[in-house]
């Protein structure tokens, strides 16, 4: 059973505020990429769109710790990311992992992951992270096609459930292969802008070129 806990103060909406006399109405969340919807673009057969709702929290191994198995997970090994009911886990170093919760951003995901990892490290990310889910509407070959234009992946060997971290650009990223038609990578959020338009920039020189 989830904790009822507190978004956090990024996204939390401000009503009123009243500060030297002015009074500030309606004050707006805004995504990592500055606006007050998520982002989202369409090229072709490549959907683009940003997740604002998911939750990211390191988990980390202490010395003597059992591995758990956080939300019912088998952490994954190197390159490699596996997803159950609603979560995830990705492997990002020896005894390390990113653990990610859909629809749970507004929550203290890292604190639910603790209590499910006794003795183990859990920090919160989800503030210091951006992710950008991609999904081809036509087969595998346009979600292929437009990573092999991003990042140096073998993709012959870059199926579903696998996982690397790469750079886009001089931007150092996860991608993950969610599925067949679906990738996803996760930025860090000070870049989030310049990771969007890598995407958006080669999504539609992809779309072009097949018109």
């Amino acid at each position: 059973m989830k904790a009822k806990t507190r978004a956090c103060a990024w996204c939390r909406r401000i009503s009123s505020i009243l500060k030297e006399n002015v009074c500030v109405t309606d004050l707006r969340p805004i995504t990592a990429l500055g606006a007050v919807t998520p982002g989202y673009a369409s090229f072709g057969a490549i959907e683009l769109r940003e997740n604002v709702g998911l939750a990211l929290a390191s988990l980390a191994l202490r010395r003597g710790t059992v591995e758990p198995t956080p939300f019912g997970l088998t952490l994954p090994g190197p390159g490699r990311w596996v997803a159950g009911q609603g979560v995830a886990a990705l492997w990002t170093g020896p005894d390390q992992w990113t653990i990610e919760g859909e629809g749970c951003a507004e929550l203290d995901f890292a604190a639910e992951l603790k209590q499910l990892a006794p003795g183990c490290s859990a920090t919160e990310q989800t503030d210091g992270w951006v992710a950008f889910e991609i999904v081809s509407r036509a087969g595998t070959g346009p979600l292929e096609a437009l990573l092999s234009k991003l990042v140096n992946i073998d993709l012959a060997n870059f199926g579903p459930g696998r996982a690397t971290r790469t750079g886009v650009e001089h931007m150092s990223c996860f991608v993950i292969r969610r599925g067949d038609l679906h990738a996803a990578m996760l930025g860090a959020r000070s870049s989030a802008g310049s990771l969007w338009h890598a995407l958006e920039t080669a999504a539609k020189r992809l779309e072009e070129k097949v018109a």
